[in-house]
Formats: structure tokens, C-alpha cells, sequence
């Protein structure tokens, strides 16, 4: 294989690293420590920010690059950084529109979160969560050209990278495991191996920057433990905002599980869209839009004042519009649909109180009266006691790191000097300091995929110049070895030619050629099976040749007797699953298996998975059919 840029971490920002140097004409080889990609990314659930984008053009709103900077350099307080900030707001359409172009994705609602001056947070009308939806198709993507064009790109799962190899300040490579043994690559690299919110093992940064959120929940997977960040800074990366950890006000509290450490997240699409948060005595306390901090703060005052429990109450016309989010928790038992004056019993207040609570809030969206927390935006008015209502319980949770390793603009790892590394690249959740002291609502997703971007043509450049200039062999090995073919029927592909030296690509057919496709062209990503109806739903990579359901018959009785986290079965689509020594491959965490043990869960696995994904990645798990149930899933 040619030079290649290492990725590490196949979230988002992977992802998209892979993908920009793969359109640069780059060969990448991807590895992530878990047996699926996707990361924390896939459950970003509310959207991704882009300013002046299409969408926003033809819905005729007003915004401007400039007010999404102004918004973001307010929320990142005394911590902005406004080289970085710069960067992710000015290339904020670019993003958004590569992913709409290039995978086809359906990015066309847009909804307003908290601190923000416009709506500007775009996801999809196929009801899946965004995060979801967009890092599936890039996952998909890559995986199909792992197939098609294996020279160029290649993928490595279960492989734990432990060292970034270096001599003096030039970057070489990585060690990894993989099954027991060490091995090491060469080349570019680039990280983009997540935050530190759930890290909370013996060299726990939450324990050392910010040990009063130790204890709390975390939405994060289990493995955000901040391993990138500590290999980087033990070789002289400069961690940066470490104490910048952001708790985020809406964690779902499972009333089977209360204490539970890990907790799904309510998106802020649901305040977004016009649902309040009421206290033990009905009554509103904040601004729902208020920045994520300010709203953790006034709820932990809450629970000082001894006014806790929390509820997120959604009416009929928000619950509406969040049908799939709404139908989705509800689904895992963790909001419940009812009536106002159900409601009204489930918090404890009188009747007369809660209809005190709406008639103000109304009075207040109608401009009548001032609100006493500032809030300025009101969306599926009026509230009204004898409507419907989706409600939950919520708490505080950790959520995110803006803390990270330091990075300029270009996406380069800077050293103790502060100049950057000679090829080291971090991206991601990893990377500090782009958001500064506070997150604005929509922006991770945002960031993985400008900084993911960004990374990769930093990389991509590096490793070209390299080349280019014998960075990669001695001057008389690359004397004829690189020869350009242009295709006068197609003047955006180019073929690369290496000739036999030490900077030579391999391929397959022996004859060593590259293809290299012009970024602007969506050509080799987009695939004729992609539906833009359905988006992340691309062609199927590494379809299953040899997936068979057994025989075996098992009744719905029958899986709801195993109900125990140590012998967990799951009814799919017709089929019996055996999660029980699963639970740790399940990109989603166990904590996801757990809402379904022993029952049928077909609702919610349409609801974030295609079909694909059982015979592709857990068809060993598969033990029989549903008696009396038709086989519906589609292989």
C-alpha cells in the first residue's frame, strides 16, 4: 500500500477524515478500538448547525455566518478561541451541504436550539436520529469501498491504538493491539478518538479536572475514557480546558432504573420545539432555551430548594412534530403519554396550579405578559390542560468535553513550544478548545465534520508534499516513479501511476494504480442504490452470503423468561436474539438491550437500524424464529 494517513476512532469525525483524504486522492487506513464504528455520534439526537446554507435560503431565514460566530463566541465565554471558532462557523453550509451532496442525506428541517439567534439546526424528515443517520451513511460508505477499492482504503476493528509513535517532533506512526499482539503502523496521523465523559477508571481527567461531576450520570458510551487525549499528552500534546466538562440538563431517568450510571439523552430538539420544563410543584424555573450550563444550574437549584423531581412536559402539537423521538422513549419506558389531569397526579400539584403554569406561559408567548427567565421563543402554542402530553423525568448528566488536546486551525497537534507537530493531526470531540467554555446545541456533530474535514486535507496535504518532495523515498528511488493520467472523457479522474520503489502502491490487479476523484465531484461516494427518501441508506457493503435463521421455533413466552442481564434474549422482525455475551459488542451499550429484555422490540430496532445490520454484524447471536410470527426481516 502507498503512504497512507492513519485515522483513529471511527465516529463522525473519523469518518470524515477518512473520507476527505479518500475524495484527496489519499489511501487511509481506519482503525477504532470497538467492533463497530459510530462512537458517541450515533446518538447525537438533535441535529447539526450550518449558517446560510440552502435549506436556510429556501426557508427564507435571515441568517448570516456572522451572527452563527457572534452566538458561538458568546457561548464559549472567556475560553473562545476565535481562529478555531472562525473555522467551524464559516465552513458550517460547506459541511452540511457535503453531506447532503456526497451522501445524499436529507437535511432539509430545520429547528432552533438554545443560544442560538436563528434556527440553524438541520436534520432529516426520515424520523431517524440525525447523529444516526448521518455517521451510518459515511460508516456504510467506507465500508463499500473497503470492498471495491481495498489498495485505498482499509479498516481495522477491535484495535486498541496505545502509543503515537515519534522521533523528536516528527509524528511516524502508532502502536496498536490487536488480538493480544502489538503491532505498529506508519504514517500521517490523525486522531479522532472522542472525549473523556465516561472516563472514570484509575487515570480518570474527570476525577483530576472536574471531580464534582464524578458521580453523575454520563450519556456517553463506555468507551469515551479519553484515551487519545492521554496518549497525545504524553508525548508533549498540550491539553487545553480540561476543566471544561459540559453536563447537559435533560438526561432520561428510567423509573426502573433511577440510579442508573448511564443514562439516553432528551434531545434539545424537545425544548427546541416547545416543550417545558416544570418542577415538583408545576411551576417553570428557567429558560428551556437557555444555554445548556445555565439550565443544568437552575435545575440543581431546584433540587436545593427541594423542588425536584424534574419533568419535561411535551404537548400534542410538539409531540407531533417529535413523533419518532416521543414513540422512541416511550419505547424503552422512559417518557409516558397522558392526559392533563394524569398529569397533574403524576406531579403532585393541583389542578388549579398547572393551569396557572400554562395560562401565564401562554399569556407570555402571546406577548401579554414579560417572561420572568427571558425566554424569547415560543413554538406549538398554547399549552392547554385538556390536551395530550408526553412527559418524562429528567436530570443533569455529563455529556460532553470541550476540554481536549490543543489544535490551531489547520487541525495540526500543537507542541509544548506551541507549533504544531510535524504529521499529527486531532479532530473531534478530542480536540480542544473549538467550543470553549460551553457547547452550543447542535455543534458537536458540526464539529466532528469540519474539523473531520479540515483534518483530513491538512493530512492529505502533508502527505502529498512528502511525496512530492521525497518525504517518503530517497531522490533516486522516486525518479519516474509518479506518473499523472488525466481521462479526457472525464477530466475530474486522474490515475495516479507508482513505479517500483519504496513509495510504491500495491493493489490487487498488480498494476498499481490509484483512482483519484476531484472533491467537488460526488461521483465515487454516491452510490445508484443511495434513496434520498431514506437517507443514510446507501448500497449494502459486505453483504451476507452465508446468513441462514435456524430452524428453531421459540414462543414470545418463551424469550420473556429471559429477562435478566446475565440471560437476555430479544424478539426482531420474527427472530430470536441471544444478547446475553453481546452486550459489550452492542455499539449502543448495554444500557440500550436492557429497555427490551425478554420482549419484542421490533418498533424501536426499525426505528435506528436497516435490516442489514443483524446478518452483518451479530448474525452469530441469532438462535431461531418467534413461533407463530412471519420472518420480516429482510436479508
Amino acid at each position: 500500500m502507498a503512504p497512507s494517513v492513519i485515522v483513529v476512532g471511527g465516529g463522525l469525525s473519523g469518518l470524515s477524515a477518512a473520507h476527505t483524504i479518500y475524495l484527496a486522492g489519499g489511501n487511509v487506513i481506519l482503525l477504532d478500538k470497538n467492533n463497530f464504528f459510530g462512537g458517541n455520534s450515533t446518538k447525537a439526537t438533535s441535529g447539526i448547525n450550518g449558517a446560510l446554507t440552502r435549506t436556510q435560503v429556501d426557508e427564507k431565514i435571515g441568517d448570516s455566518v456572522k451572527q452563527f460566530y457572534e452566538d458561538t463566541l458568546k457561548s464559549a465565554r472567556d475560553k473562545a478561541r476565535p481562529d478555531l471558532i472562525k473555522v467551524l462557523t464559516y465552513k458550517s453550509a460547506a459541511a452540511v451541504e457535503w453531506l447532503q451532496d456526497v451522501f445524499n442525506l436529507d437535511l432539509t428541517l430545520v429547528s432552533r436550539l438554545g443560544g442560538h439567534s436563528f434556527p440553524r439546526t438541520h436534520r432529516g424528515h426520515d424520523a431517524k436520529f440525525p447523529g444516526m443517520a448521518i455517521t451510518y451513511a459515511l460508516m456504510q460508505r467506507l465500508e463499500e469501498l473497503t470492498e471495491a477499492e481495498p489498495e485505498r482504503v482499509k479498516v481495522i476493528k477491535k484495535a486498541k491504538v496505545t502509543a503515537v509513535n515519534k522521533e523528536g517532533n516528527h509524528v511516524t506512526g502508532v502502536t496498536y493491539e490487536f488480538n493480544g499482539e502489538k503491532n505498529t503502523l506508519d504514517g500521517v496521523v490523525v486522531l479522532a478518538t472522542g472525549g473523556y465523559a465516561a472516563d472514570f477508571g484509575e487515570t480518570s481527567l474527570l476525577k483530576k479536572y472536574r471531580p464534582d461531576t464524578y458521580d453523575l450520570a454520563s450519556t456517553n458510551g463506555t468507551h469515551a475514557t479519553g484515551d487519545g487525549l492521554k496518549m497525545l499528552m504524553a508525548i508533549g500534546g498540550q491539553g487545553i480546558d480540561l476543566d471544561k466538562v459540559q453536563v447537559h440538563p435533560t438526561g432520561l431517568i428510567d423509573p426502573k432504573d433511577p440510579g442508573s450510571k448511564w443514562k439516553f439523552l432528551a434531545a434539545e430538539a424537545l425544548r427546541g420545539e416547545g416543550g417545558l420544563l416544570l418542577n415538583a410543584k408545576g411551576h417553570r424555573f428557567s429558560d428551556e432555551l437557555g444555554h445548556r450550563d445555565y439550565v443544568s444550574g437552575e435545575m440543581w437549584k431546584q433540587k436545593e430548594a427541594k423542588n425536584w423531581p424534574i419533568r419535561l412536559v411535551l404537548n400534542s402539537k410538539a409531540s407531533n412534530v417529535l413523533d419518532f423521538h416521543t414513540r422512541h422513549y416511550s419505547g424503552r419506558g422512559l417518557m409516558k403519554k397522558m392526559s392533563g389531569k394524569e398529569l397533574v397526579k403524576e406531579i403532585g400539584c393541583s389542578e388549579d396550579e398547572l393551569k396557572k403554569t400554562f395560562h401565564n406561559y401562554n399569556e407570555i408567548a402571546a406577548g401579554k405578559q414579560k417572561d420572568p427567565f427571558g425566554k424569547k421563543f415560543f413554538h406549538n402554542m398554547p399549552f392547554d390542560i385538556n390536551d395530550t402530553f408526553h412527559v418524562a423525568l429528567m436530570e443533569p448528566v455529563l455529556h460532553f468535553t470541550m476540554g481536549g488536546i490543543e489544535i490551531n486551525d489547520k487541525a495540526q497537534v500543537l507542541n509544548a513550544d506551541g507549533k504544531p507537530f510535524d504529521g499529527l493531526y486531532a479532530c473531534g470531540e478530542l480536540a480542544g478548545g473549538v467550543h470553549g467554555a460551553n457547547r452550543l446545541g447542535g455543534s458537536s456533530l458540526l464539529g466532528c465534520v469540519v474539523y473531520g474535514r479540515v483534518a483530513g486535507e491538512s493530512a492529505s496535504q502533508y502527505l502529498f508534499q512528502k511525496v512530492l518532495t521525497g518525504g517518503v523515498s530517497t531522490a533516486s528511488q522516486r525518479l519516474g516513479q509518479i506518473s499523472l493520467h488525466i481521462d479526457p472523457s472525464n477530466p475530474g479522474k486522474i490515475s495516479v501511476e507508482w513505479g517500483n520503489g519504496e513509495g510504491a502502491a500495491s493493489s490487487s490487479s498488480g498494476e498499481g494504480k490509484v483512482d483519484q476523484q476531484k472533491q467537488q465531484s460526488a461521483g465515487p461516494v454516491m452510490s445508484k442504490d443511495a434513496d434520498s427518501k431514506d437517507p443514510g441508506k446507501v448500497s449494502k457493503p459486505n453483504e451476507p452470503s452465508e446468513f441462514k435463521i435456524p430452524e428453531k421455533e421459540f414462543s414470545l413466552e418463551e424469550v420473556a423468561k429471559h429477562n435478566k442481564k446475565d440471560d437476555l434474549w430479544i424478539a426482531v422482525k420474527g427472530i430470536v436474539l441471544d444478547v446475553t455475551n453481546w452486550l459489550d459488542e452492542h455499539p449502543g451499550g448495554p444500557q440500550a438491550l436492557f429497555s427490551h429484555m425478554g420482549r419484542d422490540a421490533t418498533e424501536e430496532f426499525e426505528m435506528l437500524h436497516d435490516d442489514e445490520v443483524i446478518p452483518k454484524y451479530a448474525a452469530s447471536i441469532v438462535i431461531g424464529r418467534v413461533q407463530g410470527q412471519k420472518v420480516t426481516l429482510e436479508i
